[in-house]
């Protein structure tokens, strides 16, 4: 199974921590100024990278 995917075109991807190997899950990480931006962080060593796009959106991940 697919860790994201894209809700537009069904475009997947498999992403995990290279450190750890864990597959990275789906997260959200505020900003100074109170906006929310949607990352994909290591549930192991809690890594952080800003989640994956395509079609022009962020892919989502199953929870």
């Amino acid at each position: 199974m697919a860790t994201y995917q894209c809700n537009q075109c069904d475009m997947a991807v498999n992403a995990s921590c290279a450190n750890c190997d864990v597959p990275l899950e789906n997260g959200t990480l505020t900003l100074d100024n109170g906006t929310e931006v949607q990352v994909s962080k290591c549930p192991s060593c809690e890594g952080k990278i800003k989640s994956p796009m395509c079609c022009g959106e962020d892919m989502t991940c199953n929870v």
